[in-house]
């Protein structure tokens, strides 16, 4: 490493920040799923596992996605890392409820 190169948080914080937005994404989809039949139909992607299959699926491509393009914005940049774990938590207790059964089955099914 040269003088000149410093070391920087911004592609640590994409890898944990885009954790939380694909646990948002595994939570809204699974409401989403429960709410809107077309929903849940298309999310059906291997009738044994039922719409779990796109769900988790979706998930992960939404996770990839976003890790992808924070890392892109990131890589040599350095982040206030508070602000991105802050939203991470937020994130992720809002796709923990989303995935929780008396919140999603609040909304149909």
């Amino acid at each position: 490493m040269t003088p000149q190169e410093t070391l920087t948080n911004g592609p640590a914080a994409a890898a944990i920040l885009a954790s939380g937005i694909g646990s948002m994404a595994l939570g809204l989809f699974t409401t989403l799923a429960q709410a809107i039949t077309s929903i849940k139909n298309a999310l059906n992607l291997y009738d044994p596992a039922g719409p779990l299959s796109g769900k988790t699926t979706v998930a992960v491509v939404v996770w990839l996605v976003a890790w992808g393009i924070l890392h892109g914005l990131w890589k040599r940049k350095q982040v206030a890392f508070a602000r991105v774990f802050i939203a991470t938590v937020i994130l992720i207790a809002l796709g923990l409820l989303g995935t929780f059964p008396p919140f999603f089955e609040a909304f149909g099914g």
